[in-house]
């Protein structure tokens, strides 16, 4: 009895798994059905209209060929057994109507052939949608992997100029409190050989005067080398000090006059937005200051919306109509810095002497400005 009991549960086990698959079977089914029977009234419907129409035109003008678009919407929007069973119908509507309009007697070879041509034409029609839904999905297939290498490359390049920019952060660093402090004090001690030596009155006061001024210029180039590098301003208070700071510092370089206009707070939340953009300006700005012999440089920041515009103009000696994107490294280090950050960036002659590069990037409004961009 107990070994009977035991053997209970194998045999019922396989009847409750055929149950289960028949119940996911008829819920697949009663969620195609309702297409199905759309299609299905459908091309009842029409082969009906066109028995009828067969019927007023007289046996001795069929309408085979208007069957086949009940026949096309069947084997296409369904399948080979459901375009042939239209074509059943269709030749069973059509042997009627004719009889029914007289015919002495039906047409049984001309009806063969009929459905033979029927058959065929639903068969074609059937592998002709099988192979676009095949090349669809292959096509789809494609589409996702390339979208999946555009992705991981856009990710790429961001680990990339992270990278980049702790790099240039660290380099600016060391310059500024190794090399800069180490020039420092070399400074002093050559000004306090000065001092002595200019008490003695000895000629070589004039040579130690030279070594002092050297070295401070040397402290000067430190500084730019250490700010071209990485901006104390942007980390601490934000792109639009950071942005005046540029604009100070290229204006002592270069003995230029290079003036910022932007607001007090840029509504720039991310750091790497921020740092892209100041690399975009800082990069315009000195190559208009050397290589355009610009006396003028503007850097403006302007909000529009949901748009923030960057725009840097001179009055240099301009670019090009032209302008090749396989030339100037720095244009294209701009261009790719935009492009990390989802901006876009133009670069044109200006309308009077000189040339402007804008940068657009499309930012939260205001009132969304406590999300991060």
């Amino acid at each position: 009895m107990c070994s009977e009991l035991t053997k209970l549960p194998t045999k019922t086990a396989p009847r409750r798994i055929e149950l289960r698959k028949i119940r996911i079977n008829v819920a697949n089914l009663s969620r195609v059905l309702p297409g199905w029977k759309v299609l299905l009234t459908t091309c009842l419907f029409l082969v009906g209209v066109i028995g009828y129409a067969d019927y007023q035109t007289g046996y001795d003008r069929p309408l085979l060929l208007f069957y086949l678009l009940p026949i096309s919407l069947a084997a296409w929007f369904g399948s080979f057994l459901g375009g042939l069973g239209i074509a059943v119908v269709s030749i069973a509507v059509s042997m009627l109507s004719d009889v029914a309009a007289g015919s002495p007697a039906p047409g049984f070879w001309n009806s063969g052939m009929a459905f033979v041509s029927y058959a065929l034409f639903a068969g074609v029609l059937s592998k002709l949608r099988t192979l676009v839904g095949e090349l669809d999905r292959r096509v789809e297939e494609r589409t996702a992997a390339l979208q999946r290498e555009v992705a991981e490359r856009q990710r790429l390049d961001r680990e990339i100029a992270q990278v980049a920019d702790r790099e240039r952060r660290r380099l600016g660093q060391d310059l500024h409190d190794r090399l800069g402090q180490h020039l420092t004090g070399t400074a002093l001690a050559a000004q306090v050989l000065k001092d002595k030596l200019a008490t003695k009155s000895v000629p070589e006061a004039s040579e130690a005067e030279k070594l002092v001024r050297y070295v401070e210029e040397g402290i000067d180039l430190t500084r730019n080398l250490a700010r071209g590098f990485f901006s104390p301003e942007l980390e601490a208070e934000g792109l639009s000090v950071a942005l005046e700071g540029l604009a100070e510092n290229i204006s002592e370089r270069f003995a230029i006059n290079c003036i910022f206009h932007g607001e007090e707070s840029i509504p720039v939340r991310d750091s790497a937005v921020a740092t892209q953009l100041y690399r975009i300006a800082q990069e315009a700005a000195t190559n208009a200051a050397k290589h355009a012999a610009a006396e003028n440089i503007d850097i403006r920041v302007t909000v529009n919306g949901s748009e923030l515009v960057l725009a840097i103009s001179d009055n240099g000696v301009g670019i090009p109509d032209k302008l090749s994107d396989s030339k100037g490294l720095g244009l294209r280090l701009m261009r790719h810095g935009a492009a990390l950050i989802g901006a876009t960036l133009s670069v044109q002659r200006n309308r009077g002497r000189g040339t402007v590069a804008t940068c657009k990037l499309r930012i939260p409004n205001h009132s969304e400005s406590s999300i991060a961009i």
